[in-house]
């Protein structure tokens, strides 16, 4: 067949897509198991970066995660009664596609439509085994993306211990800045809820007041800051882990208390 020939020509192309098919979807296969591990073990780092064991950029390898884990407990909540449910499996409720309920138009605080109806908390220990920090996943709507992220609350489940936003798409120096360690660092040590147990904590436009549970705005991204206040509201709100807090408060005040009788 002449060289110039137009069937040869099609011929060669696609003899040459389908060789580039199979090579693509043989690395697809093969590579799977790594980046499933990849994607969990950033997974992790960012949970431990709320929990304050593992600083900004910080490089750590799955022998350290596993280790900085050895202290911490997976634990699945339900969000409508606030409980612990010792019977279910966390791998298999954040694995379940069913797991989600709509929410009411006035109650979409966070502007995201559903919500799990169990979810999973991670708590980590000192080295008394006391809780230290309680890791909450959070989610909610910023200006031009969805926000996933983790805030981190004290022993006492009142104030921030630390805040990570891993993944948005808020306009770089701008929005993107609730993802810069150095604001993030801001929400560290506020209250976060009132005696009460409602939440307090908001972003304001400027600089926060001292002493407040006030955090200060991000210059030319109010918007996004007003997503943020929604997001966590919301979260530590009635329809989040508002009822899981007030719960487990309740029921580690009284641990204490019969610690402190049997010593």
């Amino acid at each position: 067949m002449a060289n110039e020939s137009i069937t040869k020509t099609f011929g060669v192309a696609t003899g040459l897509c389908v060789v580039c098919a199979i090579i693509v979807a043989v690395a697809s296969v093969s590579l799977k198991g790594v980046q499933e591990r990849n994607k969990a073990l950033d997974k992790n780092v960012n949970i431990l970066r709320a929990a304050g064991l593992v600083k900004p950029g910080e490089k750590v390898s799955s022998a350290k995660v596993d280790e900085l884990f050895a202290d911490s407990k997976r634990v699945v909540v339900d969000l409508a009664s606030g409980k612990i449910d010792e019977t279910a499996d966390p791998d298999a409720v954040e694995a379940d596609k069913n797991n989600v309920v709509t929410l009411a138009k006035e109650d979409d605080v966070a502007s995201i439509k559903t919500i799990p109806q169990k979810t999973v908390v991670y708590l980590f220990n000192d080295k008394n085994g006391a809780l230290k920090t309680a890791v909450l996943p959070i989610v909610g709507s910023g200006l031009w993306s969805i926000m996933r992220g983790y805030l981190a609350l004290n022993s006492d489940l009142t104030s921030v211990a630390h805040i990570v936003f891993y993944d948005h798409g808020e306009t770089p120096g701008l929005g993107g800045e609730i993802s810069n360690p150095l604001w993030t660092a801001k929400w560290e040590g506020k209250k976060a809820l009132d005696d009460e147990g409602k939440p307090i904590i908001k972003v304001v436009k400027g600089t926060a007041a001292p002493e407040s549970s006030d955090v200060d705005g991000i210059s030319g991204a109010t918007l996004t800051g007003n997503g943020v206040t929604n997001t966590v509201t919301f979260w530590l709100g009635d329809k989040g882990f508002g009822p899981f807090l007030k719960e487990f408060k309740a029921e580690t005040l009284q641990n204490d208390e019969l610690g402190k009788e049997r010593r």
